[in-house]
């Protein structure tokens, strides 16, 4: 029995349009929710949510039932980590801050057992191989795991070309905050020479053969990031979400940031 099948990977090797959801709460439960909410990938950041290995573990398991495909992204790109996630379950990998197409080689050997690459070979008390419920999970591991690489700087704009020409690399995600940044635009990632950035990216990435992805909390540059040919856009947070929501309550009864004065102790 080979590896299951991963249906997020199948969707952006045929560019089929993929709509997706930050997790940052860090909390299996908000994640479960967000799981049967109809978004076709979900991901659980291990970059700037409040996670660690076994918090992490706790989300992939309340989502197992879930029809959304699930991305992890770790804090670094380093392969102790990377062979941790797998290991418990990650099929899908969102990697932060990879500026050239060296770092991209390296993490594709990361996700790949030997002699293709320089992933542990521990299936057989992983949670990935379903504690050996899978016998055949090491040999056919690579085909089901996804590799996507972030480019969030300028370092890796000039070398997008070589990055997307990597075998193994599945899709890039240009990080918007970070590269806004990085061009001397920090919070303003709607500035037009962002965006004329962003645009030849998503160009370049698509010419390459591979899938495209972002995000951004604005629901028109999602679509016209979709239009230009991105494959897999997220368009929000759980937090994000979650405390609009609840500030939008709290306002319609005269109450709101700043409405109610703090408690002076306990």
């Amino acid at each position: 029995m080979p590896a299951p099948k991963n249906h997020f990977k199948a969707a952006l090797k045929a560019h089929q349009p993929q709509i997706g959801l930050w997790l940052n709460m860090g909390e299996a439960l908000t994640a479960e929710i967000a799981g049967h909410a109809g978004f076709d990938w979900l991901v659980i950041d291990g970059e700037h949510g409040p996670n660690d290995l076994r918090s992490i573990l706790s989300q992939l398991q309340a989502l197992a039932a879930s029809p959304s495909e699930i991305v992890v992204r770790p804090p670094v790109g380093e392969t102790w980590i990377v062979k941790q996630l797998l290991d418990i379950g990650a099929r899908t990998l969102l990697v932060p801050m990879v500026d050239s197409a060296k770092q991209a080689q390296e993490l594709v050997r990361a996700v790949r057992y030997p002699p293709q690459g320089v992933r542990g070979v521990g299936a057989a008390v992983a949670r990935a191989s379903r504690f050996n419920a899978i016998p055949d999970y090491a040999e056919t591991a690579a085909d089901e795991i996804c590799l996507i690489v972030q480019a969030e700087t300028m370092a890796a704009i000039r070398d997008l070309e070589n990055i997307a020409a990597v075998d193994g690399v599945d899709g890039i995600f240009i990080g918007p905050a970070d590269l806004s940044a990085d061009m001397g635009y920090l919070g303003r990632m709607e500035a037009p020479e962002v965006q004329e950035v962003i645009e030849k990216a998503i160009a370049t990435i698509v010419k390459a053969g591979k899938a495209a992805g972002i995000l951004t909390f604005s629901e028109s540059l999602n679509r016209h990031y979709l239009d230009l040919g991105a494959s897999f856009v997220a368009v929000g947070a759980d937090v994000a979400e979650f405390s609009g929501a609840l500030r939008a309550l709290a306002s319609r009864y005269g109450r709101g940031a700043g409405a109610l004065k703090p408690r002076s102790g306990y």
